[in-house]
């Protein structure tokens, strides 16, 4: 049964050779060392573990799936574990001790969201009954570069169903499958979506670390949401094939993390051109970069960051991420980066008016996500070698956003959509982002997570998200609109996002990791339900 955790009992404070803190919890009965704690274990701690004898992969994949079924009657975060993972890691641990490691991700257990395709005994469902037991024809490319990286894919993480692009009255976190997801800051907490079990998995530590995917703010959203790191990386960064898709100038696939080193670790893992995503013969390099040697700069010194002002909205409940906002500015100045304040975005009046700007009411769509979904998803459905419910195109029951995308006079491709498609990248580039970038002659832009999204989303721009602070105690607890989950409470988490160009996730990465190493706001607050089974449990 799972507890409250309100001490770290047993948990002391080691100096690893990284010189980070690591928190640990036990000793081995292995060689006699520390165990990390796994509420805060991040893949460096692990890979030191598991390079000294301290634990094997085995006994990594034993305690988090331990963890899982503690506390998934409650949190719902997980809707599948691998029944492989333990053979899996037995292999990894094998090729460790026969002097092969592959690289930073080997023998890590890691969760990825239930859209993402494996070929395993798993299912990729997107949450929904109606794709149990379909068999794509292999792993998706994120699942294969992950497996070849030496990741040990554990299980697959919960989320909104169908991504929140089905019905007109879906709920973040819940799907048919998986029932509903929570967080865990606050009792009934809204994890945000939709990639709520991603975000809660690396929350609370039942996976190193968690994948997810993003259409507009769905990696974003639930990282700030569960004080974590997160990357939405440029669209076309990461292959899209394979992954029960929404929109292809939209969607993508990035980490949500406990630390932005670990995020890194894993986009230079699942990055890279792909010949099944055309999207990704854009990327304007032919090696991935290694974005975790980024974090290795703690100063800020050459980097010039902009605040486009105008795009954030003051509201009667946001006063403490806008103070908090405000002063990160100052951390910003001691690592040395030039601000500028008042970096508006230059047409912010036509983006708001853009009617491709966001999903629309819950009954349509807007035009080129709408044209994408019809073809992305029968594209998809065809690509199963096994479809046991025949689905081949868009259905007709309780899937309003569907049918709002079915009934568009638009099709993918035609003289319409490319019409729709030109507005899209021009409200999302130069009448926002990269005219403030351009204009201002900055290097990056910051702003309140919560408010980031959108603007990213219709032009494929990336994003970068770090802990930021929480909502005091005194916050008023507010209840989503069926009174199933809060919405707003005590000790929420929030973050800071920051925008740059396409394709400059290094810049970003690099200005991430320094505030937060500046900071640490993710140790100020635990969450309220911590598993309390660790590795000294399991060994």
């Amino acid at each position: 049964m799972f507890m409250i955790r309100l001490s770290l009992v047993l948990s002391t404070l080691l100096s690893v050779g990284s010189g980070v803190a690591c928190v640990t919890h036990g000793i081995s009965p292995r060689n006699g060392q520390p165990l990390p704690d796994l509420l805060y274990a991040t893949i460096d701690d692990l890979q030191s573990g598991l390079a000294a004898g301290t634990f094997t992969s085995v006994d990594l994949v034993k305690a988090y799936v331990a963890r899982i079924h503690e506390v998934n009657p409650v949190l719902h975060a997980v809707i599948e574990t691998n029944p492989d993972a333990l053979a899996i890691a037995a292999s990894l641990d094998a090729e460790r001790a026969g002097g092969s490691c592959r690289g930073n991700l080997h023998g890590i257990p890691i969760c990825i969201k239930d859209n993402i395709a494996t070929l395993d005994k798993m299912n990729n469902t997107a949450g929904s009954f109606a794709l149990l037991g379909a068999i794509p024809p292999s792993d998706s490319t994120i699942a294969a570069k992950l497996k070849a990286a030496g990741a040990v894919i554990i299980g697959k993480c919960n989320l909104s169903q169908w991504a929140n692009y089905r019905s007109s009255n879906s709920t973040n976190g819940w799907t048919s499958r998986g029932g509903q997801t929570m967080g865990a800051y606050y009792p009934m907490q809204d994890p945000s979506g939709s990639s709520s079990g991603p975000g809660v998995v690396s929350s609370i530590g039942l996976a190193a670390a968690a994948v997810g995917t993003e259409t507009s703010g769905s990696i974003i959203s639930p990282a700030s949401r569960n004080s974590l790191a997160g990357i939405k990386p440029s669209v076309g960064l990461t292959s899209r094939y394979l992954v029960v898709p929404i929109s292809q100038t939209q969607d993508t696939i990035g980490p949500l993390t406990r630390t932005m080193m670990d995020a890194a670790y894993i986009l230079s893992a699942i990055a890279g051109k792909d010949s099944h995503d055309n999207y990704t013969s854009a990327i304007p390099f032919e090696t991935v970069p290694d974005y975790a040697a980024e974090c290795k700069n703690k100063d800020l010194k050459s980097a010039k960051i902009g605040i486009p002002r105008n795009a954030m909205t003051v509201s009667s409940t946001n006063g403490p991420e806008i103070a908090a906002f405000n002063a990160s500015i100052d951390v910003f100045k001691k690592l040395g980066a030039t601000i500028v304040d008042n970096a508006d975005f230059p047409d912010l009046a036509g983006y708001k008016n853009f009617t491709g700007a966001m999903f629309l009411t819950q009954y349509t769509s807007a035009p080129v996500v709408g044209a994408d979904f019809v073809a992305d998803v029968a594209n998809y459905f065809n690509e199963m070698t096994t479809n046991p419910n025949g689905i081949k195109c868009v259905p007709d029951r309780d899937i309003a956003r569907w049918l709002g995308a079915a009934s568009l006079n638009i099709t993918m491709g035609d003289a319409n959509y490319y019409a729709a498609l030109l507005q899209q990248y021009y409200y999302g580039s130069n009448a926002t982002i990269l005219g403030a970038l351009e204009k201002y002659d900055l290097d990056a832009l910051i702003i309140p997570s919560s408010m980031s999204p959108g603007y990213a989303a219709i032009a494929g721009y990336p994003i970068v998200t770090v802990p930021l602070g929480y909502y005091p105690a005194t916050t008023n607890v507010t209840y989503n609109s069926r009174g199933t989950l809060v919405s707003l409470g005590p000790n929420f988490p929030f973050g800071l996002s920051f925008f740059g160009r396409p394709f400059s996730e290094a810049t970003l990465v690099k200005y991430a990791c320094a505030f937060e190493a500046a900071t640490n706001y993710r140790q100020l607050r635990n969450p309220y339900i911590i598993p309390n089974i660790q590795l000294v449990d399991v060994m």
